[in-house]
């Protein structure tokens, strides 16, 4: 089985170095290492590595939680956090990108930057979880593509990760622009009825008018299912509607 593709942004250059330097030993492969997270977004759409270890404190306008962020956004391929601040605020907005781990680096001149046994095991263990994911998105949206109502799936932040095609035809968007979308950006007159109802309760509380991109008005029935996840505090959501008066 060959092994996965690495993209390293650490900027930071001999630890860069060492961290390759222990990762090729590995078998793993490490074609490029970036300094900035402008550079990390461009090569991890460039390459599409298998995983990202992402140094969190980054030189430039972008650090390393926002350009994870886009690289999970945009190209869902995992990202492990590399950091030597382990502080607690740094830490609670890091989650926020649903990250597959955090190694703490080690400090001074002799140390290694990480334990190479935890660093191989991380990486096993994110890069396996991930393909499990992937393998259980494909049987749920080959389901979900043949029932007869429109749905959209959140993760625990309320971004857009999946819809069906019912969906897109309904509201306008395709799936290539909508995945990672908040969900008032597809639902926003919505979030109009009552700005003080989460988006949940109004799509339930009744029947809600929603205008397609196109500008097409449509009446719906809503359902919420939660998705439950032991890992996260807040879990995503499944969001289920019927078109009432359907005039496509």
């Amino acid at each position: 089985m060959a092994k996965a593709t690495i993209l390293v942004v650490e900027d930071e250059r001999i630890t860069a170095e060492d961290i390759r330097a222990g990762l090729e030993f590995a078998g793993y492969k490490v074609p490029v290492i970036c300094s900035t997270g402008e550079d990390a977004v461009k090569k991890a759409g460039r390459l599409e590595p298998d995983l990202v270890l992402m140094d969190i404190k980054l030189e430039g306008e972008m650090d390393g939680i926002e350009a994870a962020a886009q690289i999970r956004k945009s190209y869902d391929i995992p990202v492990i956090y590399l950091t030597a601040y382990s502080d607690e605020k740094t830490v609670e907005r890091a989650k926020l990108t649903e990250p597959s781990g955090f190694l703490v680096k080690g400090q001074g001149m002799l140390s290694k930057p990480f334990d190479e046994n935890e660093l191989h095991a991380a990486i096993e263990i994110t890069l396996y979880r991930h393909e499990m994911e992937r393998e259980h998105d494909q049987i749920s949206a080959a389901i979900l593509l043949r029932t007869s109502e429109a749905v959209i799936a959140t993760n625990s932040t309320g971004q857009i990760r999946y819809i069906n095609s019912l969906a897109e035809t309904i509201t306008g968007w395709p799936k290539n622009e909508v995945l990672g979308k908040k969900l008032e950006e597809i639902f926003l007159p919505l979030s109009k009825i009552n700005d003080e109802s989460p988006l949940e309760d109004v799509l339930v509380g009744g029947e809600p008018e929603i205008i397609s991109r196109n500008g097409a008005k449509f009446t719906v029935k809503g359902t919420v299912t939660p998705i439950k996840d032991c890992k996260q505090k807040n879990n995503g959501m499944v969001i289920s509607f019927k078109v009432v008066n359907d005039d496509i």
